[in-house]
């Protein structure tokens, strides 16, 4: 899949963190309530990867085992979340740091939407270093979506420069 820029819409971060299923939740009620497209991007390398079904011990397994690998969590993260069924939805899967892969495709984007922790945060934070630093240089509004919210079973955002769906 590539990694530039995305051509107007949302784009959330999704790394299979329950902070960014939240964050998926609420950025497919957000494009679905704008009529704006969704794009999920998954920034990956081989330590943070779903290991591929072509794994075995003392093999490793080529770079696109592992790309198909990511590309199937995400879809599934997708799936998953809830999004409208009206909403176009573009899964990407980009092999770089999740802060350049985020960054790259906000280039373009109306709306970047993050989880407050993802995989390597530290819990008890406000923020993880990926949101943090994507809300420091993005070129867009970015919202942070916390699965914590004041209501059971729904995602709060905290710090939006967007209307709460």
């Amino acid at each position: 899949m590539t990694s530039g820029a995305v051509p107007g819409g949302v784009v959330v971060g999704v790394d299979g963190s329950a902070c960014a299923r939240a964050a998926l939740a609420w950025a497919g009620r957000m494009a679905a309530r704008t009529g704006m497209p969704l794009t999920a991007v998954r920034a990956w390398s081989v330590p943070t990867a779903p290991r591929p079904d072509t794994w075995e011990p003392a093999y490793v397994p080529p770079l696109a085992d592992w790309e198909r690998a990511v590309e199937q969590a995400l879809a599934d993260d997708v799936a998953a979340a809830g999004v409208p069924s009206a909403v176009a939805v573009t899964c990407r899967a980009v092999h770089r740091a999740p802060v350049d892969a985020l960054l790259a495709a906000a280039e373009g984007a109306e709306l970047v939407v993050l989880g407050a922790r993802g995989r390597g945060g530290a819990r008890g934070r406000l923020l993880g270093s990926v949101a943090s630093s994507v809300l420091r240089a993005a070129p867009c509004p970015v919202t942070v979506v916390r699965p914590d919210a004041v209501r059971p079973g729904r995602a709060e955002a905290v710090g939006s420069a967007a209307a709460r769906p």
